[in-house]
């Protein structure tokens, strides 16, 4: 180990002097290509040829004025490329000039021979594209000739040319266009994309293909998608871009992330999510500088996603971050400054006289209506007088929230309103960037710097978040042969989170517990209140908290080697990282007052300090081998083969201690340690992999791709450790046929696709084929200690395999209206087989639990559909143009086998749809006592304490007839009344994407969302008020929304708290649906001119305003708005775990941005 580390250390050092080297180096003049030429007795034109393929340049000239086809004699030996010419041209009546990558050659003087002389005319201009930003190296040609120029750096060209010709204007990533002159001297000219040659290149596993060629199931978004956006982190952005890719970011925290999962359902046994690589290395995309990103490819069928064997079984998302762009150093700012806010701020009740009331009538009825309480939960006495004397204070305007009896104690007549408390009005972000590229052809780099800072929600002990990012990649062409490489990346993250200690939890299930309007936040002295201990008073204490901190060290370097003319290439690469991360907790009591004059404290037992530390260390090396070539003219073949070699040791320790000296102690050297108590973690794998591609296309028509992967993990036992994972797929160009003779308008560039594919999923905890033991401490104490011992370990499962994927796919793509309509779309159908679940059920003689095994399969069933419309039209004589991109995917998963031998709803079964929500079929609500007696007896659901069903209570439904209401055996043959009412997962997922741009300016808007899903909310969640306890805080949409014998079509039954009848029995009068859609981003902005950035030395410069999450819409927000529609997952999972109630966690913000980006 202390060998590995050595060698980090060296690499570490490398990697900083090769950066240095990289930046240091000066940027060679581009003539300074070397040629060598032996030529005897041939034409200039031949020539010219070996001098084009020797150097990449492009001769344009004029065929009228020069003589290509003189003959000349002519050697060299490795020599300049201007001294070739300056020798060439010597004593000749032609001149020449080196533009970019183009030589152009004209008649010295502009004299030729007479006798030729024709009528000419000079035309100049300037060529932009559709942002009105000047294209440099714009190629303009006459037709039919080689006379030519390129434009200069402000895309101004001047040319001349044959009277009546036309022009032809070309540009690498825009549409060629063909102008007549027409005697005109002066044009302007602008270039529209062409889409089909920017999306020509799809980076996929150990490469790129083109998108024509594909027959895999692979989609790929570029930067747009990430431009413009003031976003903590690359997956809040990614969010709804794919379809497909499923994204469930549960809350709004700044540190939120999410798993990525393509496809569906992947396992019900092991799980797995999506292997997400960075530049070809297993990374975590939260820690990723979102404006280094260049394109995000998701490999979503077994034959795309094979190259990567058992890591790719469930998708391959690929990041490639950002190269420099050729022949060109730039220098690029941009920042952004957003102001942001809750997307949902629950409306509750403040005024304390009505909370306290219905308080009263939900613990009264939920007694049936025989018993009062004394306490509201812990912290505030009760009683009929005092709720009286409320009463009548607040009639007769008395503001004053306490008073102090005669004993010094404090009694409240609060209105306090307790997110007010918490959350500030506005919070800011501000996010900056800065990177230096450059390129020469032989040297590049790219090093960039990101600084993100958010201010926090709370008012007080505020939850700071800051992250930066620094980058450095660059390459060396140390020979025409080999290129090396080296990609270093360092992240680092503070956050701040702030913590209760009353209770623990979170803060909003705390309020929700104690946070009662009815009483303030502060006494009259100043201190705190009880109900403010538990609450927002701790965030005022200011001393407790999770302070956390993650670093991220990744550096990989690099090689490629071509032969044989470039079509064979050997690459080679070793990555290490580091993964710091550390958090610290600190917990003291929190002082408050009940009586005037006297301090007491909350949670006396915590006064300590806990440090968590863990430590990850990885690497990964490839070496792999590809060779490319096309055969008369008609069979293209490519064929790869590598290996990959993959190894991480993950080491934890936990430690804490009480007793600190001081409230405001920083390190637990500041803790006595009166208790410690310590903890560790560890776990190591390692996989490797021999891998195989091979592609045949013959005439681009029939396409053929093969891949394969051998894999081997270290989390299996010996003899099962390797195996074998093969895919094969095809594809048929169908519009490349010679029958094909349908008009591009109707239908062009079709092709359908098939894969077939099986690949292992390894994703099983390290050491699951071990028998494990645990040591524990004994609670007796024997000879004065609690002695430790070891727990008997548990029982092994025999055979332990992989689960394994079988996906088959089959797509098509097409164009239509002249490619301005694009259509791709999949159907795909994966089986999950020997899925990592429960074993049999053993009886009970067996002495321990069943182990598990290899024991269940599954079929998903999904398809996905992306159409694309691409136009423009003149406004103001201008271009306007535009793009609509729109995705919508849905998927069902079924389960096909599983140990459930009694088929329990409480449990998988067999041929059940993953999701399903089982519950009753609500009638409506009691009108009447002899309704209820009329009715099946519904006893078992309780809406009071002693079982008695009162009018105004729920109605279910008795299905199946038998005169009671109840769940059977709670199987799937015997299951009473109760049904499937809804589903859990989210169908028919969807995005919208429009963009425009017109003179300079540019909007976007990008809207996501769910087309069906079914949520039933858990007893904790603040949808159910104080149907949940009669303490929590009330929603203003229950007020007047309950039954009441003057109202008797609310949709809420009678007020009662603690009520079983909603919170736990899932029905479908309270079933909801939570669809929804979201305008997630947008944008609008101005590029300035280029006549302006030009006079301050810029290559660009531009101003934009964009916003996050402005507006949803669910159907969910006809009964209430306090749930943003996209936290209702669960609790904060960094405080607790999980089950705290949905919605009771870091709530989705909403921000406005102004930014700039300028380019020097």
């Amino acid at each position: 180990m202390n060998i590995f580390f050595s060698l980090v250390q060296s690499r570490k050092k490398l990697t900083l002097f090769m950066l240095f080297c990289l930046i240091s180096i000066s940027v060679s003049n581009l003539k300074a290509q070397n040629v060598t030429l032996s030529h005897h007795s041939k034409s200039l034109k031949e020539a010219m040829n070996e001098i084009e393929k020797q150097t990449g340049y492009k001769f344009f000239y004029n065929n009228s004025q020069i003589n290509v086809d003189k003959i000349i004699s002519f050697s060299s030996k490795n020599e300049k490329l201007s001294s070739v010419l300056a020798r060439i041209f010597k004593n000749t009546n032609i001149s020449y000039k080196i533009a970019e990558k183009t030589i152009l050659l004209s008649i010295k003087n502009n004299t030729h021979n007479p006798e030729k002389k024709v009528k000419t005319q000079v035309v100049s201009g300037v060529i932009k594209d559709d942002n009105g930003e000047c294209v440099i190296g714009a190629t303009i040609k006459e037709k039919g000739t080689k006379n030519g120029t390129v434009t200069d750096l402000d895309g101004n060209f001047s040319i001349q040319i044959h009277k009546n010709s036309r022009l032809v204007v070309s540009y690498i990533g825009y549409s060629d266009q063909e102008i007549a002159v027409n005697g005109a001297q002066t044009l302007r000219i602008v270039l529209k994309e062409d889409s089909q040659a920017l999306d020509e290149l799809v980076v996929v596993g150990y490469g790129t293909q083109k998108k024509v060629n594909l027959t895999g199931a692979v989609e790929q978004v570029t930067s747009e998608v990430f431009d413009n956006r003031s976003v903590p982190n690359v997956t809040q952005a990614l969010q709804g871009s794919i379809p497909n890719l499923n994204i469930q970011i549960t809350d709004g925290k700044p540190t939120r992330t999410a798993s990525y999962n393509v496809r569906g359902t992947t396992s019900i046994g092991q799980g797995g999510d999506a292997l997400v690589l960075i530049d070809g290395v297993e990374g975590d995309p939260s820690t990723l500088n979102p404006n280094d990103i260049a394109s995000v490819s998701v490999l979503k069928d077994a034959a795309s996603a094979a190259i990567y064997g058992a890591r790719g079984t469930f998708g391959v998302v690929l990041i490639t971050t950002k190269e420099p762009n050729k022949d060109k150093t730039s220098i690029t700012y941009s920042g952004n400054f957003s102001m942001q806010q809750p997307t949902t701020v629950p409306d509750f009740v403040t005024d304390g006289y009505e909370y306290a009331s219905h308080f009263y009538e939900a613990y009264h009825a939920w007694n049936n209506y025989s018993a009062d309480p004394k306490n509201i939960n812990k912290t505030q006495e009760f009683s009929l007088s005092w709720l009286e004397t409320f009463r009548q204070r607040k009639e007769q305007g008395i503001t004053q929230e306490w008073e102090i009896d005669p004993n010094g104690k404090y009694i409240y007549y609060g209105n306090e309103d307790y997110y007010d408390a918490l959350y500030k009005k506005h919070t800011f972000a501000q996010d900056h960037n800065l990177s230096v590229s450059g390129n020469n052809g032989k040297l590049n780099y790219y090093v960039s710097g990101r600084f993100y800072g958010y201010d926090g929600l709370f008012k007080y002990n505020t939850d700071d978040y800051k992250t930066m990012n620094l980058r450095a990649k660059g390459s060396i062409q140390v020979f025409d042969w080999l290129k090396i490489e080296n990609n270093m990346e360092f992240s680092n993250m503070d956050y701040h989170n702030p913590i209760n200690v009353g209770e623990g939890g979170s803060i909003w299930r705390n309020i929700a517990d104690e946070g009662h309007p009815s009483s303030p936040i502060f006494n009259p002295d100043g201190s705190l209140t009880f109900s403010a201990a538990y609450t927002v008073g701790d965030f005022i204490y200011g001393k407790n908290g999770l302070d956390t901190n993650n670093r991220v060290l990744r550096n990989t370097t690099g090689f490629t080697a071509s032969f044989l003319e470039n079509k064979l290439h050997v690459r080679g690469d070793f990555t290490f990282r580091n993964t710091d991360y550390g958090q610290t907790q600190r917990r003291v009591s929190v002082p408050y007052s009940t009586y005037e004059g006297e301090i007491r404290e909350l949670s006396t037992q915590y006064n300590d300090i806990q440090e968590y530390k863990t430590r990850t260390n990885y690497i990964a090396t490839n070496i792999y081998a590809d060779y490319e070539n096309t055969f008369k003219d008609a069979h293209y073949f490519k064929g790869m083969v590598g290996y990959n070699y993959e190894q991480s040791t993950y080491d934890g320790l936990k430690v804490l201690r009480n007793g600190l000296l001081l409230e405001d102690s920083e390190n637990i050297n500041m803790a006595l340690g009166d208790a410690i108590t310590t903890s560790g973690e560890y776990n190591r794998w390692r996989i490797a992999g021999g891998f195989f591609r091979l592609n045949y296309a013959f005439k681009d028509r029939y396409l053929v791709e093969v891949n394969g992967r051998y894999d081997g993990s270290s989390k299996f036992p010996t003899d099962q450790q390797w195996a074998f994972f093969p895919s094969i797929s095809g594809g048929w160009r169908m519009s490349e046929e010679e029958f094909w003779n349908v008009k591009p308008e109707i239908l062009s560039d079709v092709k359908i696709r098939a894969s077939y594919g099986s690949l292992g999923n390894g994703n099983v905890a390290p050491y699951s084929y071990l028998e494990l033991l645990s040591i524990n401490t004994s609670g007796r104490v024997l000879n004065g200690l609690k002695n430790k011992y070891p727990s008997a370990p548990a029982v092994m499962p025999d055979g332990l395999t992989w689960e394994t994927a079988t996906t088959t796919d089959i797509g098509a793509d097409f164009g239509s209206l002249n490619g301005r309509l694009r259509f791709s779309g999949d159907y795909y159908i994966r089986k999950t087989t020997d899925m990592y679940t429960v074993g049999e059920t053993l009886p009970d003689v067996f002495g321990a639990s069943s182990p598990k095994g290899n024991y269940a399969d599954m079929t998903t069933r999904g398809w996905e559909i992306t159409l694309t419309w691409r136009d423009q039209f003149q406004l103001a004589s201008k271009p306007f143009n535009y793009e609509i991109r729109g995705t919508l995917s849905d998927y069902i998963s079924t389960i096909d086998r599983y140990n459930n031998k009694d088929e329990k709803l409480s449990d998988y079964y067999t041929g059940q749809r993953v999701g399903e929500i089982w519950g009753y079929v609500t009638e409506g609500l009691f009108q009447s006592q002899e309704e209820i007696d009329n009715h099946a007896d519904q006893t078992l659901i309780q809406s009071s304490s002693q079982h008695v069903t009162y009018p105004g209570d729920v109605k279910i439904k008795d299905l199946n007839g038998d005169g009671v209401i109840d769940y059977g055996n709670n199987t799937l043959s015997d299951h009473g009344d109760k049904t499937v009412i809804g589903n859990s997962l989210p169908r028919f997922s969807y995005s919208l994407n429009l963009s425009g741009d017109w003179n300079n300016f540019f909007v976007s808007a990008f809207f996501q969302g769910v087309g069906k899903q079914d949520w039933y909310p858990s007893s904790e969640c603040i949808f159910w008020g104080q149907y949940n306890r009669p303490y929590n805080n009330l929603p203003e949409w229950h007020l007047g929304n309950y039954w009441t014998e003057d109202n008797t079509d609310a949709y809420l039954p009678r007020y009662a708290g603690y009520n079983s009848s909603l919170k736990s029995t899932t029905q479908t009068r309270y079933l909801q649906n939570v669809a929804y859609i979201r305008l997630k981003n947008l944008q609008f902005g101005y590029t300035l001119p280029q006549e302006i950035v030009s006079k301050a030395k810029m290559q660009n410069a531009r101003i934009y305003i964009s916003a996050e999450n402005l507006w949803c819409w669910s159907p969910l927000y006809k009964h209430t708005r306090d749930l943003d529609i996209t936290n209702i997952y669960g609790s904060d999972p960094d405080l607790t775990n999980g089950g705290s109630g949905d919605g009771q966690s870091y709530p989705q913000m909403k921000s406005i941005s102004l930014g700039v980006s300028v380019t020097f």
